[in-house]
């Protein structure tokens, strides 16, 4: 994301906080069973939430972290910080 300074530059802007999507991403796909993904974005409620979903359901749902892995690597880091970091969206 890009801001416009008062000489007509584009300046890009930065967040303030690192942006965890490829690490959220890529163990949402290999691990998504356990959430450890949920845990790494501090979603301890939603990680444990995880790991009894698939229990209960003997490791089908564990799609649910493969798709949110997916969703995640095809967010910008901008979009990623804003949605998951800041605004604390604990699913998809």
């Amino acid at each position: 994301m890009e801001i416009i300074d008062e000489n007509g530059n584009k300046q890009p802007q930065f967040t303030t906080q690192e942006s965890k999507r490829v690490v959220a991403g890529v163990l949402a796909i290999l691990f998504g069973s356990l959430g450890i993904h949920k845990f790494v974005l501090g979603y301890t409620k939603e990680g444990i939430i995880q790991i009894i979903i698939s229990v209960v359901s003997c490791g089908i749902l564990s799609i649910i972290g493969f798709i949110e892995g997916i969703i995640y690597l095809t967010k910008s880091d901008e979009e990623f910080v804003e949605t998951y970091q800041n605004n604390q969206k604990g699913w998809f």
